[in-house]
């Protein structure tokens, strides 16, 4: 059975949504009674207010630290004992990054971005020769890998080591992989368990809950059909419009939280259905507070599904890592590219995304060569502290890969997953990481300012990030020769200031001379070959400035954080438009809020302190009508198109885009095959319960919209679960 026959029997059972009733019946007494007896974690009070503020560590535990010999087990087929085959265990652990919280806390790291704890594959696939140490094969959505705590899975070894994190004011992102569960055909055949009751392998594949369709290969992995539905590296692949996956994925996501992570990375947001993770990230804010980002491969803005990328990172909820930002970078501070053509990157992401200060930027990771086997030359290192110190310093959140602090080298994988080779807290890197780190943490600058170029060339970028009156200047030569500036302009007041960074990157002090259009006169000087300078200035503040709201969307009662500067330690005033929200929390840096009961829309965002009559600046925020919901909207014969063409959804809500007609406002586009076509369908994030209004358009590659005729269509959503919906495209 192809994919998309799958999709429409599928479709066809939920209109009378009985289909698999049971099935999530025994489900949803299998969550209870996992989530009944979970301990209750209290929150530490030295966590970083909001999520721009903070540096990520990306680990993976097993190549971490070993911390206890429990759970290496040396007749385990999957574990390695002499700790040198790559493609296996190695032994690192919960305990171990428990052990080693203090290294990270002293390195600058406010978050912690870990492997999956879940139950992964526990037979050998692949030839038999390949272990899922890297956590991307889960097996049981509600229990922990043996491997990572003890041979009874126990949940209180994770626990003990969120408790730890927290006490050292490390968040903990956990990596979340709801595309698919383990290896079809070989090892567990795809098998997912709930709590130890089986929900289905890739041979029962009950009620279509696994797609069925190929392995992606060549120009699939960009095609917007292909990426989504076809099988990523022969593992099952989940389909998200199976109510029994929806719930399953989300209840996983639920227990994590119960277990007090802050956060989560999804893996392959690209190849997971979209609209889906739209519900998936409402879930999540609707639960707890937390910070969601995803990883979308796009490596610059000729991808083909690059303004796909642009559009999800600006709407769904899920931040994006800056796939097109690495690209760069690796070019330019490894491959001695031109900083011109970095800040060309810089520049069209001001454009494209909303929340680019929530955009999670990278020198190195898993998937890719670490940047010391990209940079071969005499100065691999001193292009390593420039390239850290870019992505420390410039818009978004900076995430350090384990063991680049440490010099850290590795090739393709698995050799760019290499273990920790120690834990020195004296290597540039690692006090590099450090100072920026508590750069970060105290000047607004960093965590939610513009980016401005202000003197550039081919080895030497010069910007300023601002906010308000805090500032901070960058300047990065990463050439071997010193360079003269002058006639350099920024937004520092007449004065000298030293390098924040102490000379650690061989920096220099600035002496700006007076003002001028623009800002302030700088006197000439010279930038030594293969420094860093930083230069900063960050005033006392009394006033309301408001930096950013995580999420940007949801429905009323969901929690709020509104994160910035100047709010006082009183409680002041939230405001959605004109309506007052209930304050949860409140201080000088962060505010929790409830989204307060309005009508569906968009709305400004105000803050006001305590004792003030003057609102801060505002940021918009989507309000739903309810929580969302999967629907797929199915269109047949749809209008005639031609190459370029496409389908896109729009309505009477925010959710459906409030009758928008552009290509960034409408749902979509739908999607189409050559099996298919003309019919047309998409899943959308809908409100729980709510009468929709919407219509289907044709819109052009030149942007010319024609409507469906006829009168709008009408839907009544699901008060739960997924839903459909099929119609005829009106002539």
């Amino acid at each position: 059975m192809s994919s998309f026959s799958a999709q429409v029997e599928y479709r066809q059972d939920q209109r009378g949504r009985t289909a698999f009733s049971g099935q999530v019946l025994q489900l949803a007494r299998i969550v209870l009674a996992a989530l009944l007896f979970l301990p209750t974690l209290g929150q530490a009070q030295a966590l970083r207010p909001g999520y721009n503020r903070d540096v990520i560590y990306q680990v993976f535990v097993d190549r971490f630290f070993d911390g206890s010999s429990v759970n290496n087990i040396a007749s385990d087929p999957l574990f390695d004992p002499a700790g040198t085959n790559l493609q296996k265990y190695l032994g690192g652990d919960f305990q171990g990054l428990t052990a080693q919280i203090n290294y990270l806390k002293n390195m600058g790291v406010s978050a912690i971005w870990i492997t999956s704890p879940l139950d992964n594959r526990n037979l050998l696939a692949v030839g038999g020769s390949v272990a899922p140490y890297h956590g991307y094969e889960m097996r049981d959505t509600l229990l922990p890998d043996e491997h990572f705590t003890n041979p009874a899975r126990s949940w209180q070894i994770f626990d003990d080591f969120v408790t730890a994190a927290h006490a050292a004011g490390i968040k903990v992102i956990v990596d979340f992989a709801p595309n698919h569960s383990n290896i079809r055909n070989s090892g567990e055949n795809g098998a997912l368990y709930a709590n130890g009751v089986l929900q289905a392998n890739y041979s029962s594949n009950p009620g279509g809950f696994f797609q069925t369709g190929p392995n992606m290969g060549g120009g699939q992995f960009d095609a917007p059909y292909e990426t989504q539905y076809y099988t990523l590296y022969d593992l099952a692949d989940l389909n998200q419009q199976n109510a029994t996956v929806d719930a399953l994925l989300k209840a996983a996501i639920s227990n994590l939280q119960n277990h007090n992570v802050d956060g989560f990375r999804i893996d392959a947001t690209k190849h997971v259905n979209w609209g889906w993770q739209y519900t998936l990230a409402n879930s999540i804010y609707s639960n707890r507070r937390s910070f969601v980002f995803g990883e979308w491969v796009a490596d610059d803005s000729n991808n083909p599904l690059y303004a796909d990328l642009v559009k999800f990172s600006n709407r769904s909820g899920i931040a994006e890592l800056n796939f097109p930002l690495f690209t760069r970078i690796s070019n330019v501070f490894g491959e001695g590219g031109s900083f011109i053509s970095l800040n060309d990157v810089v520049s069209q992401q001001q454009t494209d995304f909303r929340y680019q200060n929530d955009l999670v930027n990278f020198v190195d990771n898993h998937d890719r060569k670490r940047f010391l086997n990209v940079d071969t030359s005499a100065d691999e290192r001193k292009h390593l502290h420039a390239a850290l110190a870019f992505v420390l310093t410039a818009r978004g959140i900076p995430c350090i890969y384990y063991g680049t602090e440490q010099y850290l080298e590795g090739g393709d994988d698995p050799d760019n997953r290499r273990k920790m080779p120690g834990f020195s807290q004296t290597t540039t890197a690692f006090n590099l990481i450090k100072s920026l780190s508590t750069l970060r943490k105290n000047n607004e600058a960093l965590a939610f300012g513009t980016i401005s170029q202000r003197w550039i060339n081919s080895n030497v970028y010069i910007y300023e990030r601002k906010f308000y009156n805090s500032v901070v200047v960058v300047a990065i030569n990463k050439g071997s020769s010193a360079q003269a500036i002058s006639n350099l302009v920024t937004s520092l007041p007449t004065g000298t200031y030293t390098d924040y960074l102490g000379n650690l990157v061989s920096g220099v002090s600035l002496t700006a001379t007076g003002a001028t259009s623009g800002g302030y006169n700088t006197a000439s000087f010279s930038l030594p070959g293969n420094s860093v300078s930083v230069w900063q200035r960050d005033p006392a503040n009394s006033v309301a400035q408001l930096g950013n709201l995580t999420p940007t969307a949801a429905q009323p009662g969901v929690k709020v954080v509104i994160a910035g500067h100047g709010f006082g330690t009183s409680t002041g005033t939230v405001k959605f438009g004109a309506t007052s929200a209930t304050v949860v929390s409140w201080s000088d840096q962060e505010i929790v809020a409830n989204v307060p009961t309005v009508g569906q829309g968009t709305y400004a965002v105000s803050v006001t302190r305590s004792g003030s009559s003057t609102a801060s600046n505002t940021f918009n925020f989507d309000v739903y009508q309810a929580k969302l919901i999967p629907v797929t909207f199915t269109v047949n014969n749809a209008a005639p198109t031609v190459p370029g063409d496409n389908i896109y959804l729009t309505g009477n809500s925010v959710e459906l885009g409030n009758w928008a007609t552009t290509k960034s406002g409408a749902v979509g586009a739908m999607l189409t095959n050559a099996s298919t076509y003309p019919n047309w369908w998409l899943t959308v994030g809908v409100p729980a319960g709510k009468t929709l209004q919407y219509k289907f358009i044709r819109i052009a590659a030149n942007g010319t919209v024609t409507w469906e005729n006829g009168s709008n269509h009408s839907f009544t959503v699901p008060a739960s679960g997924v839903g459909s919906v099929n119609v005829n495209w009106q002539y």
